[in-house]
């Protein structure tokens, strides 16, 4: 019993003294960050913070110190944790385009089916204009509070995964109950694939799968492997690829515009770190995820270029629905479909140069 008092005690001490540590840490610096995911330590968000917080404390030479705070600490979703950017409570803050649409709608320009053709497009339409145009209309909206810093990568890509039969064109989706989220583009999308849009909360997707109560959904490899779908029967995966899923990280503007010049170019060079860290993430973990698919019995499908074409064709009624229900959403298609073909231009011209 003294032994192991005396071992509490000196554990006790230890983490008092290391306490004290990082408190000292924390009030030498200059700028002290709270920056929080709603998710947790296995995701590319995650990821993309460690990297961040490594980078900008070391850049700095100690005057920015960044505190992480994983799941729902300080604040419990999108609505929430924008609302704590705005009055100052949270400085970091990173959500998906669904998790912002309820303040920005136009935000929803990003889960558009199609019309980023691969990793490479993608990355290069988010490192160029597109980005620092949306970060304009953000701080306008939020009255110059909120700060859209960088877009990243949560998870891969979308693709349609079912329990009933190999997809290999829209025609393969009739009548199928897929799973989305409660927001109208994704349900506009499914319908217009000719399926039949079931919402549906995320952790009663294994049930309903194991039930019937839907026979598909929407989701990238990685969550459907961390859930354990294929237990509940989800054995069908289309790499159709039709919504990157973005992740927008945000600033407190006020956090950011405090800073001299100096240290905002660390923070800017930051977020770049965070994003080459989430452009990465979901590729890597996506190759265990692909494996351990196939070994539980998953089918995976490759649609040709003819049939992926065949997809976006069959999905062009959620562009007009954009366009016709979100304010100026015929202004965000029309930059987001240029800053993709500008991309694909650019990429294409590095093909002609490094193929001979």
């Amino acid at each position: 019993m003294f032994l192991k008092t005396k071992i509490s005690r000196m554990i006790g001490t230890a983490v008092l003294a290391t306490s004290v540590l990082l408190g000292a840490q924390a009030q030498a610096a200059d700028f002290n960050l709270r920056a929080v995911a709603n998710s947790n330590e296995n995701d590319e968000d995650y990821d993309g913070l460690v990297v961040f917080k490594d980078f900008v404390e070391s850049h700095s030479n100690g005057r920015i110190n960044v505190d992480l705070y994983i799941g729902t600490q300080l604040c419990g979703n999108g609505v929430e944790c924008l609302e704590a950017l705005e009055y100052g409570s949270v400085d970091v803050y990173i959500s998906t385009s669904g998790g912002a649409s309820a303040m920005y709608p136009y935000v929803q320009v990003l889960d558009l089916p199609y019309l980023l053709r691969d990793d490479r497009i993608a990355e290069t339409v988010f490192e160029g204009d597109f980005t620092r145009e949306l970060r304009k209309q953000i701080l306008e909206d939020s009255g110059d509070t909120v700060r859209l810093m960088t877009i990243g990568n949560t998870g891969g890509w979308r693709n349609f995964a079912n329990t009933k039969r190999t997809v290999k064109s829209p025609d393969d989706l009739e009548g199928l109950k897929i799973r989305t989220v409660v927001s109208d583009l994704p349900q506009e999308l499914v319908r217009s694939l000719g399926a039949s849009p079931t919402p549906i909360p995320w952790p009663e997707l294994f049930t309903s799968f194991q039930t019937g109560v839907v026979e598909g959904s929407k989701n990238g490899i990685t969550d459907i492997m961390g859930m354990k779908f294929t237990e509940a029967g989800l054995k069908h995966v289309t790499l159709d690829g039709h919504a990157y899923m973005s992740a927008l990280w945000y600033m407190s503007n006020e956090s950011f515009m405090d800073m001299p010049e100096d240290l905002r170019k660390v923070v800017v060079d930051g977020f770049s770190a965070l994003q080459q860290a989430t452009f990465a993430s979901p590729k890597r973990k996506s190759i265990q995820a692909y494996q351990d698919f196939a070994k539980a019995g998953g089918e995976l499908y490759v649609p040709t270029p003819a049939e992926k074409a065949e997809f976006k064709k069959s999905a062009e009624p959620v562009y007009d629905w954009f366009k016709g229900n979100i304010k100026d959403g015929e202004k965000w298609f029309n930059l987001l479909a240029k800053s993709a073909a500008d991309a694909e231009k650019q990429v294409d011209n590095a093909y002609a140069n490094d193929l001979n």
